[in-house]
């Protein structure tokens, strides 16, 4: 029987377990071995709680659930206002899911300051979930900010030769763009007395908002620059390579997996939410922006000596889909972005992994420095391919299904945006198998590369549950179309309206 009690409760124990956990982290102090364990512990203690969130989800009802909505600080007009609806969910779910997979995987990496990486970790979960779950735009916006140095003290500290300079970086990029929005959302509660989403969302729609005809327009570029350079799109993308290079592997799962979906998710609740008729009226260009992103991203990906710096490129690439769906304002082109979302963040997490378990054995990322490794192990070149066939789009694993959603909304938008975003795909299966080749296969220039370890117990460990999710996330995609389908009907809703105003005129 579901507890009426535990779903008020449930979005807050998701959301601050990591916290607790790296409180009591701090005023315990432990052995490395045992921190490692504790560290383990709590983020497996947040992914089993946050498993209630789908299990009991109403999947066929529309609108936000598990919603808890306190009033918090009475001047200026603060709510504690938490709710989830079919694409939040997800996203928290994928980042408690891949937390724990980054404690493992720092297990044997992280030699100094031991504590205090897991501490910025757990911190790092309860930000990341925070802004999936807040309805409220002050809370929203404090977790968005909260992100940031958790992340830039990951990249900064524990990273590798230019952490401090990819760190900074990293932090003004995103600092800089933020106050775009927080000067969008400070305007919104000045005309509307509240920072509540659904009730500024309730207003607009109403035409309740004095001055939003003429701001409008503003409005909707401050939260958009704010979520493009977290996505990053291009151009403004260029911190994004230095940081995934820079960070340790923990930071580029999380950063990868989970932070730059901030930007697209953002566009899709806020940018699609409050503010549809502006949505439509710039959706040319930034579908433009999402299609140079996915074709540029493709073609700097292959020419990268740098096996980190691929990767990441190819993020770039592919979370230029995830923005071509979204302002594509069809069925197919939202759910596909939405599950793109969640295979990127499965498929290019685990190929970060890979890269990490292979930096530890010859303390470099450089492409020329391998071939001939598929030999000496076979388990992890298993790996390596099947998470690679994901990440390109083969059918039966998780990136096909996005993709071809995306692309069949693009072809509804416009012909062009769809035959132009297939090109991603050509280009994607272009540079990832030929990475694939130089690395695994031809000739050994190394003696170092016959003798590498293979796999051990703990690096299979972390790496089996997303070539698991990856195949049950391609063979039965509907498992998560399901809850995501309404709230995209949601999301649409308004832009239905503005089509039919159109036939009407």
């Amino acid at each position: 029987m579901n507890s009426p009690t535990l779903d008020g409760a449930i979005l807050t124990l998701v959301t601050f377990i990591p916290l607790a956990g790296a409180l009591l982290l701090i005023v315990a102090p432990r052995r490395d071995r045992e921190i490692r364990w504790f560290a383990l512990g709590v983020s497996l203690l947040g992914f089993f709680a946050s498993l209630h969130l789908p299990v009991h989800f109403a999947r066929a009802q529309a609108g936000f659930q598990y919603e808890l909505n306190v009033p918090w600080i009475p001047t200026p007009n603060i709510h504690y206002h938490m709710g989830i609806d079919g694409i939040s969910m997800w996203l928290v779910v994928l980042t408690t899911f891949l937390t724990p997979l980054c404690v493992l995987i720092s297990w044997k990496s992280i030699h100094d300051r031991v504590k205090e990486f897991f501490i910025l970790l757990l911190i790092l979960e309860t930000a990341l979930i925070g802004v999936f779950v807040s309805l409220d735009l002050f809370l929203f916006y404090f977790f968005w900010e909260a992100t940031l140095i958790p992340m830039a003290l990951l990249i900064g500290i524990y990273g590798h030769e230019r952490r401090v300079y990819a760190a900074v970086k990293f932090f003004l990029y995103t600092m800089v763009a933020s106050v775009f929005m927080l000067a969008a959302i400070l305007w919104l509660y000045a005309k509307t007395g509240t920072f509540d989403f659904v009730a500024i969302q309730t207003a607009i729609r109403g035409g309740q908002v004095a001055g939003f005809a003429g701001a409008g327009a503003w409005l909707f570029l401050g939260f958009f620059v704010a979520f493009a350079v977290k996505v990053p799109l291009f151009p403004v993308h260029t911190w994004l390579p230095d940081a995934h290079v820079e960070a340790p592997t923990a930071g580029s799962v999380l950063l990868a997996g989970v932070l730059l979906k901030m930007g697209t998710y953002g566009m899709l609740r806020f940018n699609l939410g409050l503010f549809p008729e502006q949505s439509r009226t710039n959706a040319k260009w930034i579908m433009v922006l999402a299609i140079i992103g996915i074709i540029y991203g493709a073609l700097v990906a292959m020419v990268q000596p740098n096996l980190k710096k691929l990767i990441a490129y190819s993020s770039i690439s592919h979370l230029g889909f995830v923005v071509l769906g979204i302002f594509s304002f069809t069925q197919a082109g939202l759910d596909g972005a939405t599950f793109v979302m969640l295979a990127h963040g499965v498929s290019t997490g685990a190929l970060f992994m890979l890269a990490g378990i292979l930096y530890e054995r010859r303390h470099t990322y450089d492409i020329a420095s391998f071939g001939g490794i598929a030999t000496p192990m076979p388990v992890y070149a298993t790996f390596f391919l099947f998470i690679t066939l994901a990440s390109v789009g083969l059918p039966l694993l998780n990136g096909f299904v996005g993709e071809f959603l995306v692309l069949s909304g693009a072809f509804q938008a416009r012909a062009v945006y769809g035959a132009l975003g297939a090109t991603g795909v050509i280009w994607s299966a272009c540079y990832l198998l030929w990475m694939y080749q130089r690395v695994f296969f031809g000739k050994v220039t190394h003696d170092v590369n016959l003798s590498l370890p293979d796999l051990n117990g703990r690096e299979q460990i972390a790496l089996w549950p997303t070539a698991v999710a990856a195949l049950i996330m391609g063979v039965a995609p509907l498992l998560w179309l399901n809850a995501i389908d309404p709230a995209v009907q949601t999301a649409l809703a308004p832009f239905v309206q503005l089509a039919s105003k159109v036939v009407g005129q």
